[in-house]
């Protein structure tokens, strides 16, 4: 299915299958070093933050979490993990990236959750959404397996992601393995969520600045420096990206 909205990078043939690429190697290469784990404990700990009312031992699916950059950090907290995967390939690394921690990992149809509704306590969802072929279909079944909360990620096209399609070959050079992606207004995002009976509660935009930036200065150092003044001046609340969001069920949802 060819998705007709506006594309970071271009126009592509999408499928929902997307979390086989995120889960592989050279997806896991563009997060090596200090400044992609610099990337990935900003995302860990904004995650915790936003799921910080749940309780430990609380029921978590992470859907298209095959990359293992969520999961570490949700089962550290104390809570029960699913990992959700479009194939059993998407479990390949797994093993190594939970470094021994205690997971589920299942195999089921990415478009139709195999879970019953609110089965779980609250559902994760990153690196698939700008890449899924039917993201609203998508987070509707997130929607209907989270019994309290949503808690996923997207591009925002109010941040300099706008400007991706004029310099994705540029993009493409540093990082060599990117890929085009979906922009998100921050208001279509709520209005889908709402459409399901969740209210996005919190939010946690990542970064000012480009992230291909901090990869082809390679220094996390600089790339916190460079991050700072937007952060003090309120910039990065409004224009930061990718943008973490908490949706949480109504109560009278």
């Amino acid at each position: 299915m060819t998705v007709s909205k506006r594309m970071a990078g271009g126009a592509g043939q999408l499928h929902e299958d997307a979390d086989l690429e995120t889960a592989s190697e050279d997806y896991a290469r563009r997060f090596a070093g200090d400044v992609g784990r610099w990337f990935l404990e900003l995302q860990a700990r904004s995650t915790l933050e936003l799921l910080s009312a749940l309780p430990a031992g609380s029921a978590i699916l992470d859907v298209g979490g095959g990359h293992g950059q969520i999961a570490p950090a949700l089962v550290g907290a104390g809570h029960s993990v699913t990992i959700l995967g479009s194939s059993q390939a998407c479990a390949n690394h797994l093993p190594a990236r939970m470094d021994g921690a205690a997971y589920r990992f299942a195999v089921g149809d990415l478009r139709a959750l195999p879970y019953a509704d609110r089965s779980f306590s609250a559902v994760t969802c990153f690196r698939l959404l700008p890449h899924s072929v039917d993201w609203r279909h998508l987070i509707g079944e997130l929607c209907r397996v989270a019994d309290l909360a949503v808690v996923a990620d997207y591009p925002s096209s109010r941040s300099a992601n706008q400007f991706a399609n004029r310099f994705f070959s540029f993009k493409r050079k540093v990082e060599r393995n990117t890929r085009p992606f979906e922009l998100f207004d921050p208001g279509e995002i709520e209005r889908e969520f709402g459409r399901h009976g969740f209210g996005v509660g919190a939010e946690r935009p990542q970064f000012l600045l480009p992230m291909v930036l901090y990869r082809m200065v390679g220094s996390h150092r600089l790339g916190r420096l460079a991050e700072r003044p937007g952060r003090w001046l309120g910039l990065t609340r409004y224009f930061g990206s990718p943008v973490i969001i908490r949706a949480d069920r109504r109560r009278s949802a």
